[in-house]
């Protein structure tokens, strides 16, 4: 099965991603659950998680070359909202 792309992201205190995928459905994921993975752990500084950006590909949410969720993740694990 083919994932839709991410097409918007925003951020709501404390860890959550708003993000709306390219077939209109839109989804709330709690990162909070992965902030005791090492490789997340920097994204419990509120400014850096606030920096989160859609990959060119539309296929992640990243925050720099180390941090990144994917589409999949996101889309399997977010909540749906209307």
């Amino acid at each position: 099965m083919k994932y839709p792309k991410i097409s918007t992201v925003s951020t709501k205190p404390p860890y959550m991603l708003l993000v709306e995928f390219d077939n209109q459905e839109k989804r709330e994921y709690d990162v909070a659950k992965l902030l005791k993975n090492e490789m997340f752990a920097p994204l419990q500084n509120p400014v850096f998680f606030k920096t989160c950006k859609i990959d060119p590909t539309g296929y992640a949410v990243v925050w720099n070359e180390d941090i990144d969720i994917s589409e999949y993740e996101l889309w399997q694990n977010g909540k749906p909202i209307a």
